[in-house]
């Protein structure tokens, strides 16, 4: 696969001009962003500043007034979540919607469950199956027979990954993946979206914690009273520059504006 930041092939995902108001207020003003395989995104902004709205009208759970989204350079048509998740769109809620009684397979396959000629639940092959997933993403995974309420907040966050991937997810929306985490779970965090790069997914990382969406994501995208102040490679801004983004709106040097915004000189 190409490089996602140097690839001139159409990108995973676009949205284009997307719009929304909610009792007149426009929640969204005209937003466009792009998304390549391999590709981490950070979304960034206040409380308010349209980021979540934007994602969700990605993912299904709001249409849009007006605006395209485009799946691989060709128009999608998202009017649901299970519209999305036909086109391979998958979101990681904070609350990861994990059913805590239940075990890791028994979770992944939670409303798709295999069976067996006779009709009964196929334990062995989902086991085999969630074992194969996890490989993949915790390689050291053990927690197998436990209810997900026993394991970590990392381990967690594996087993609501590895429920999406393995239904060919190929965009994940996170949200607020490493919230209430300690260091060494936020770490295990960070190795699950390095594997997934790997695999080609394109990430949409919702994230209020400016650390962490330097270390793990490869662009920022910063929204500001519903629309979009610029985007910016990681390695081509400053913290402080993108909280100059957050809080005044304006564009260091070394990010792309959105439309209207004022670029900021570099001291």
């Amino acid at each position: 696969m190409s490089d996602a930041m140097g690839s001139t092939t159409a990108p995973l995902v676009e949205l284009r001009g997307m719009r929304i108001s909610f009792g007149g207020v426009q929640a969204v003003d005209g937003v466009s962003l792009a998304l390549h395989g391999g590709e981490v995104v950070g979304l960034l902004g206040h409380n308010g500043a349209g980021k979540s709205t934007l994602i969700k009208m990605l993912s299904g759970a709001y249409r849009p007034d007006s605006g395209e989204i485009r799946i691989d350079g060709q128009p999608a048509s998202i009017r649901s979540p299970r519209d999305a998740r036909r086109y391979g769109i998958e979101t990681i809620y904070q609350s990861l919607a994990l059913a805590e009684n239940l075990d890791a397979s028994a979770n992944l396959f939670l409303g798709r469950e295999l069976r067996t000629a006779w009709g009964t639940l196929d334990d062995v092959a989902m086991e085999v199956e969630t074992r194969a997933v996890m490989a993949r993403l915790v390689p050291h995974f053990a927690g197998f027979k436990e209810p997900v309420r026993a394991l970590s907040g990392g381990q967690r966050q594996a087993v609501a990954i590895a429920r999406a991937i393995h239904f060919n997810a190929r965009v994940l929306i996170m949200d607020e993946p490493t919230a209430a985490l300690g260091p060494q779970e936020t770490r295990q965090v960070g190795d699950l979206v390095v594997q997934l790069k790997k695999e080609g997914i394109g990430i949409f990382l919702i994230s209020h914690d400016i650390h962490d969406v330097f270390d793990l994501a490869d662009r920022v995208a910063v929204m500001k009273n519903g629309r979009l102040v610029g985007t910016a490679a990681t390695r081509a801004v400053t913290k402080d520059e993108v909280l100059g983004m957050i809080i005044l709106g304006t564009c260091p040097a070394g990010a792309t504006p959105g439309p209207g915004t004022a670029v900021a000189e570099r001291a």
